[in-house]
């Protein structure tokens, strides 16, 4: 197994959705080294929400991951893994 370190970078549009979230975070925890979020970017009306994790596991690990995430409406994910 080919164990990688990255980031994921999640966008929330929906605050709705955040049960939902932290229920799939949750299941992936083995995986989750840290995690920052802040709610509500710069207090605006917007309801727009940011979740930063490092993670480190192996690429179908991260991806499913990345992959229950980006299902869900109102949600974008981006990340990136070291190549080592």
């Amino acid at each position: 197994m080919n164990i990688r370190l990255g980031f994921i970078g999640i966008v929330i549009d929906d605050p709705n959705r955040a049960i939902e979230i932290n229920n799939i975070l949750s299941r992936h925890g083995q995986i989750i080294a840290g995690r920052m979020g802040i709610p509500r970017i710069l207090h605006n009306e917007s309801g727009v929400s940011v979740i930063t994790l490092i993670v480190q596991g192996t690429t179908d690990e991260i991806g499913a991951l990345t992959g229950q995430l980006g299902n869900i409406a109102g949600v974008q994910v981006r990340s990136a893994l070291s190549n080592k």
